[in-house]
């Protein structure tokens, strides 16, 4: 899992048949790293932050098709983080 925010929106004239009908979104890891594309399972938006499943099998679960060609899915919205 990655804490990441959301940077904006992936706009496609052609998508892989199996990701008809699903938002794709820039994500920015928060910890650094390279912007990534992400599935939006939770109607997430520009400017918020989330936390983003980065492993092909959970994709494949959470979005319930085997045949999904992406290993990063967004899986929730932070409304808080505590640091101890």
């Amino acid at each position: 899992m990655i804490l990441a925010r959301v940077t904006g929106n992936v706009y496609c004239t052609v998508k892989h048949p199996a990701l008809e009908g699903y938002r794709l979104l820039r994500v920015k890891p928060e910890g650094g790293g390279a912007e990534l594309v992400a599935v939006d399972t939770v109607h997430a938006g520009p400017g918020d932050l989330v936390i983003v499943g980065n492993e092909g099998n959970a994709a494949r679960q959470i979005l319930d098709r085997t045949d999904i060609p992406t290993r990063q899915v967004i899986v929730g919205v932070v409304d808080q983080v505590s640091r101890v």
